[in-house]
């Protein structure tokens, strides 16, 4: 197939021409424009898979321990029926499990040490059904026996309290009971039958998980204050919370867990766009290195311009030249830098150990980070505008060269040819 002599053109410049000390250095710049664009596509699409799997593992953590949607009473006390609520949430295509749950605020301590934490009742006959911790651990919250007074607690707020198990543990209900003396604080002792490691913080350093039943009566409450609902997808919860929110009505509080941990998800995302910002102007900077390029091969190829001039090419035709070569260097960095970086993407946790044998070092010391290895997880919807961006930013930076090289006057470029 014969090109357009304007791609054939191009394309011989980007490949550096004809020999000679100055094309030689034209090329070497040229190499180390689509290095650099190359680097800042790869370095864009790593750092964004590496938060990704961030973002992805502690998600997962998360979710082990909480469900996707809570339906609660509005007033915050109990579901006058609650059974007849989960059916009703069930009748959604994407919601494939419910179970009852109380929840309140409580002060857990053992001693003189009290740390506030959020006290939530289960029914462990069910609590598999929406939360993976109770999958996992079902034997543990099968000590859950209404009347028994049994706790079960994230394993950081065990250690803060100084709790190990077969402990009595201390729970200071809020509200208090009324007496001749004044309010006296409501107490209940439990006995701690097991600590989880959900590898979230805040749940492992602020959660424990009693009886419904048992919650039930501390909190004086006449049954469960809502249900817990699990999804097919997690990324649905929003929608499906909304939904339910128009289905089920007034009378009660839906919230999706985007929603119970918005402040998390906000910064996530907000961490990810300025990061995304960041490193695209890295591959700006690598994309406009094409100018001096471009305006260097023009300086060298001023002669060979006024030539094609005489023999009939017109300016656009000398535009669409170097147009070519800097589309050219720019595709050709940025699809080397997305191989590049999908490489690395795909193999951190491959490459990351290695580096850390190598050099006997630790990105991630174990001691200091629940994570500790290096996730990743490239997504198209990150990748596909990191490739689009650098193209149109490599297309934009010929265009100023190439028009310079458009305006070169024949007869003044070969005056002392």
């Amino acid at each position: 197939m014969n090109l357009p002599f304007e791609w054939q053109i191009g394309w011989r410049y980007t490949r550096a021409g004809r020999s000679g000390r100055r094309n030689g250095f034209i090329s070497f710049i040229s190499g180390v424009s689509m290095l650099g664009i190359a680097l800042g596509v790869a370095a864009l699409i790593i750092v964004l898979s590496v938060m990704n799997g961030f973002q992805k593992e502690v998600r997962d953590r998360m979710l082990s321990v909480i469900a996707h949607v809570e339906v609660r009473e509005a007033t915050g006390g109990a579901l006058p029926d609650w059974r007849a609520t989960a059916t009703a949430a069930q009748s959604n295509q994407h919601v494939i499990g419910a179970a009852p749950f109380v929840v309140a605020q409580a002060l857990v301590g053992r001693g003189d040490e009290l740390r506030g934490a959020i006290v939530r009742g289960i029914d462990p006959s069910v609590e598999g059904r929406v939360t993976e911790l109770a999958r996992t651990r079902a034997p543990l919250l099968a000590q859950l026996k209404p009347g028994e007074w049994n706790i079960v607690l994230g394993i950081e707020l065990a250690r803060l309290v100084g709790a190990r198990i077969g402990d009595k543990v201390t729970i200071v209900a809020p509200g208090g009971q009324v007496t001749p003396a004044g309010v006296v604080p409501r107490l209940k002792q439990f006995t701690l039958v097991g600590v989880f490691e959900a590898g979230h913080y805040e749940y492992d350093s602020g959660l424990a998980l009693i009886h419904i039943d048992d919650a039930a009566r501390l909190f004086r409450v006449e049954g469960p204050m809502g249900v817990q609902l699990r999804l097919d997808d997690v990324y649905d919860a929003r929608a499906v919370g909304q939904d339910l929110q128009t289905s089920l009505g007034s009378s009660v509080l839906v919230r999706d867990w985007t929603r119970t941990n918005r402040n998390w998800f906000d910064a996530v995302q907000i961490e990810k766009r300025l990061m995304f910002i960041i490193l695209t102007l890295i591959v700006a900077v690598a994309a406009f290195n094409l100018v001096s390029t471009l305006v260097m091969t023009v300086t060298d190829k001023r002669a060979d311009i006024a030539i094609l001039r005489t023999l009939g090419a017109s300016p656009r035709s000398i535009m669409g030249i170097f147009m070519v070569q800097g589309a050219a260097a720019g595709i050709i960095g940025t699809l080397a830098g997305c191989a590049l970086g999908l490489l690395v993407a795909f193999n951190v946790d491959v490459i990351v150990p290695a580096i850390e044998r190598a050099f006997g070092i630790a990105f991630l010391p174990g001691s200091v980070y629940v994570i500790s290895r290096m996730p990743s997880q490239p997504l198209a919807s990150d990748i596909l505008p990191v490739v689009v961006i650098s193209l149109v930013l490599a297309f934009v930076a010929t265009i100023y060269p190439s028009w310079r090289a458009s305006r070169v006057n024949p007869a003044e470029a070969l005056r002392y040819e």
